[in-house]
Order: C-alpha cells, then structure tokens, then sequence
C-alpha cells in the first residue's frame, strides 16, 4: 500500500511540475490552418489513396492480439465525420498531438495533418505529454477565433506480420525492430526493479536523456500490473496509456481558460505494423469539451 500511494504521490508530482498559471482566452489567428471550402469528410477520402488496401487476414490477426482496434482509415474516417457534424471542419479546426518521437509514429498524425493541417507538437518519447502546461497554453494560442482543437495522443506499440507484439518491421531495414523502444527500455528497468536485479547506482538523471527518466518515473505505478500480466508487451502500452490520460487530462483542465470554442481528446493505442498494411488504433477516449472546458459529450461509440 505505502508502495502504491508512492507512485500516486509520484504521478502527480510528474503533473505538478507542468503547471503554469492559468492560461486566458485570446484572440488571435494563425497560418497553420489549412484553408479552403473541402470538408474534412472529403479530405480523408484522399488521405488514404495509395496506401495498402486492408488486409481481412491481418485484419483479424491484428483485433484477435488488440479486441477494439480499428484500422487508421476507419479511425480517420469516423472521427473526421463525428467531428464534421459537431462543427469542426479544416478551416477552423487545430491539430495538437502528443505521440512517441519515432517515426512510426508520424503515420497517424500525418493521415490526421492532411486533413486539418500542420499539427502543434505536445508529445515525446513513448507518447508523454513532454510540451506540458506551457506547451498547451501556446497551442491554445493558435486556435482559430471561433475555433476548435483536436488533441490526439497515445503510446504505440508494434505487431509483426507474424502476430509478434513488441516488434516491427520498417522500411529498409533487415532487423525487425523493437517498437515502442523507449517503453520496452522502461518496462524492462522496472522489471529490475520488481524482480530484484537493478543495480545500485550513484548516477542522477541527466539533462541529455531526461524524458526517458521520466518515462521510467511514470510507469512505476504498474509493476505489478505488468508481473501479472499474460503477455507483457500487449500490457505495456495501455498501462502506458493510463498514465498519459490522466496527465492529459490534467494539462487540459489546467488550460482550459485557452479553450476557444471547444475541445475534442481522441485518446488510444497505436499499433504500428509493416510498411505492407495499414497501421491501426485502439480507441479508448474520445470526448468533446465545451468552450468552458467541460465535458459535455462521449463521443466513444460512435467510433468503436
């Protein structure tokens, strides 16, 4: 129990330390916005011209490993469409995101961006909301004058062509690739922990590799949860998750005074596959704020 209520205390430490003071409305515009009369429903059509056609073996391979998960294109497609009927539309939606800094990552938010236009970066390693307070205020900021925001984040995870999870093929490369790297490098420093075999070290943190620290700090709370689990790295990235949605959650209470006309949080697993099938995502929040920063709607089924 002291060990839990320490890794509570620690959480919100981790928090704390992004506040800054409330951040107010402002008037103001900016060019990041694509313009122009398209709906987003017609821009998501495009997006996916070109890419891999869904693949109904892979497919069931993919929901058998992660129940809930739905292709990028169907993500796209829903939440661009749930979206449109509330009043977002390209020319007065921002995009924000906080997703893991590997390129795999970059796959959702660019089927995102080619819709809305140029994102606000929030995110770091293993999909931590790294920007903060400060970040969201600035992005805050940007949202067009009667505007809205979509914030998109989550930890990634990758799946083989062969159902293997944890691991990823890239383009170009022969060695299938561990996927996410940061949260396998946490997970494995908290198994040490658990486990009894971590090292004693003198070593502090260091300015050069201090989101990995933290990734490591945040992930704490779950090393029994990831003892007991049956399958370790299918269990990593929604502990990982949890831990992101509340300090999500957290960073857009805290600004919610930059909110302009209204907010939607698209929250979830990104499961990154090879560069033959489309990636996918396990939608697990996706709710709509008002203009005071409230939340007034689950948008969730009508995208799961």
């Amino acid at each position: 129990m002291k060990f839990f209520v320490a890794s509570v205390a620690l959480l919100f430490s981790a928090a704390e330390a992004f506040h800054t003071a409330p951040i107010g409305r402002t008037s103001t515009r900016t060019n990041m916005i694509v313009k122009g009369d398209e709906k987003g429903s017609e821009k998501v059509a495009k997006v996916f011209e070109g890419k891999p056609a869904e693949n109904s073996e892979f497919d069931a391979l993919v929901k058998a490993n992660f129940p809930g998960a739905i292709s990028n294109k169907q993500l796209a497609t829903k939440v661009v469409s749930v979206l449109e009927g509330k009043g977002y539309t390209p020319g007065n939606t921002l995009l924000a995101t906080s997703l893991c800094a590997d390129e795999l990552a970059r796959v959702l938010e660019d089927d995102f961006v080619k819709v809305y236009g140029n994102n606000f970066n929030l995110g770091g390693l293993s999909g931590f909301p790294f920007a903060g307070n400060t970040g969201f205020g600035a992005m805050a900021a940007h949202i067009p004058d009667d505007g809205y925001c979509l914030v998109v984040h989550g930890p990634h995870v990758g799946i083989t062509k062969d159902g293997l999870i944890g691991k990823v093929e890239r383009p170009g490369i022969a060695l299938v690739d561990n996927c996410c790297g940061s949260a396998i490098a946490a997970s494995n420093y908290l198994k040490g922990i658990t486990d009894g075999g971590a090292k004693i070290t003198t070593k502090l943190q260091s300015f050069s590799d201090f989101q990995q620290g933290a990734v490591q700090e945040l992930i704490l709370p779950f090393g029994k949860r990831l003892g007991e689990a049956e399958n370790r790295m299918k269990e990593l990235p929604y502990a990982l998750y949890d831990s992101q949605d509340i300090l999500v959650r957290d960073i857009i209470n805290t600004g919610k005074g930059g909110i302009k006309k209204g907010l939607a949080l698209l929250g979830g697993i990104q499961i990154n596959t090879g560069p033959d099938t489309l990636d996918y995502f396990h939608p697990l929040r996706f709710d709509l704020y008002d203009e005071n920063g409230k939340v007034v709607d689950d948008l969730l089924p009508l995208i799961v």
